[in-house]
């Protein structure tokens, strides 16, 4: 039976029962085009593995709504455009990627031409004024940056400082060789929610003991619906932490609990033991660190109720050759969790459509989920 509880002061648990967003939130479609603009468009957004883009070439992207161009040089380094000549707005980039046969970028249309920094250089086949200056007609720039071999985009001209965007911290990564790491495999699925659905799933594990039993299994914090063992209602300050955050005989996230490959050298004995070490990068992507491998998942809205969920599985390319690697075993084992979120997060979008549902009430576990709730209600304000 559920009882009354007050909890420790140094527990996480919410001391009261906060509403949860409006139902309007997660389907109107006039909110989701002000949150394209107040949240995807003044955040730091995840554009791919930097070692998965060849370099003298350029990608086209979407962020907002807004159509860009992410270009790579000979170097490896990144700038980025919005995919619109100056002249008069013709595409730049019309294929997903495109090699670049020089360190110019040019107009299909009528082969007005750029350098990789933006700058206009050519303009071909037009007499020309005194009152048109090439310096005022480059590229629409978009701030880039890289992270731990993610590369980041953000269309705001004011972009937030990026050291407080990691969550819990931008060094979290540290002992990882995140740079160095390849894509052994990657998942795309859409799922038939709004992306604050998935995020907010994200946030809790009350639903791990009924969604998850494979998950439940291998993390048995998890099976008792708590994100971590300071979520139990009768937690206290001295209640000794477990030794292992994976069952016994468990050393990482797969089908049979076995390593892929040898464990990472640089971890510290705790994150061995813990099994896993999250890293959240609101609203765009989280990353899950594994003793032998790293999970890397995105999020890119695509309609008030579409969300597009795509997952990168990042091994050490060492791994990846050696004789009896078992990719499946890693991948089938993470896959499994994500369509099972998948199908929760579409079962919270629909039911949420009734015409009596205005809005719920989160319980004191999910104080992650208010948490969240109050990212969003913060951008709201703006």
């Amino acid at each position: 039976m559920n009882k009354p509880h007050q909890p420790a002061p140094s527990s996480p648990l919410l001391g009261h029962c906060p509403a949860t967003l409006p139902a309007g939130a997660y389907y109107d479609p006039d909110h989701f085009a002000r949150e394209l603009k107040t949240i995807w468009a003044r955040n730091w957004i995840y554009a791919g593995r930097a070692h998965d883009m060849t370099p003298m070439s350029m990608r086209r992207l979407t962020v907002a709504g807004d159509n860009l161009i992410l270009v790579k040089d000979a170097q490896g380094a990144f700038t980025c455009f919005h995919n619109t000549c100056r002249h008069r707005g013709a595409e730049l980039c019309a294929t997903p990627e495109k090699r670049l046969k020089s360190k110019l970028i040019s107009c299909p249309y009528h082969g007005w031409t750029y350098d990789l920094t933006g700058r206009l250089v050519r303009t071909p086949f037009v007499s020309m004024t005194a009152d048109f200056r090439k310096e005022e007609h480059g590229l629409f720039d978009v701030a880039v940056m890289e992270w731990n071999g993610f590369v980041f985009v953000c269309l705001s001209d004011g972009p937030p400082e990026f050291s407080g965007v990691p969550d819990p911290a931008a060094d979290g990564l540290n002992n990882w060789p995140m740079r160095d790491l390849v894509t052994g495999h990657v998942m795309v699925k859409e799922i038939a929610c709004n992306w604050k659905i998935f995020w907010e799933n994200y946030n809790e594990c009350l639903h791990c003991p009924g969604i998850h039993p494979e998950l439940s299994d291998m993390v048995p914090v998890y099976g008792r619906g708590y994100m971590a063992a300071n979520e139990a209602p009768d937690w206290t300050p001295d209640t000794p932490p477990p030794a292992h955050g994976l069952k016994d005989g468990a050393r990482t996230w797969s089908m049979t609990g076995a390593l892929c490959g040898p464990p990472f050298s640089e971890l510290t004995p705790e994150q061995l033991a813990a099994g896993s070490t999250f890293v959240t990068l609101l609203p765009t992507m989280f990353v899950v660190a594994h003793a032998d491998y790293v999970r890397a998942v995105s999020l890119r809205p695509l309609g008030p109720e579409r969300t597009e969920l795509r997952a990168e599985f990042l091994f050490p390319p060492e791994t990846l050759q050696a004789p009896g690697f078992d990719l499946d075993d890693v991948v089938s084992f993470a896959t499994t969790v994500m369509l099972q979120d998948g199908e929760a997060c579409e079962i919270n979008q629909r039911g949420l459509r009734s015409s009596r549902y205005r809005h719920g009430t989160l319980m004191p576990q999910e104080f992650e989920v208010h948490r969240f709730h109050e990212w969003v209600r913060r951008h709201d304000q703006d």
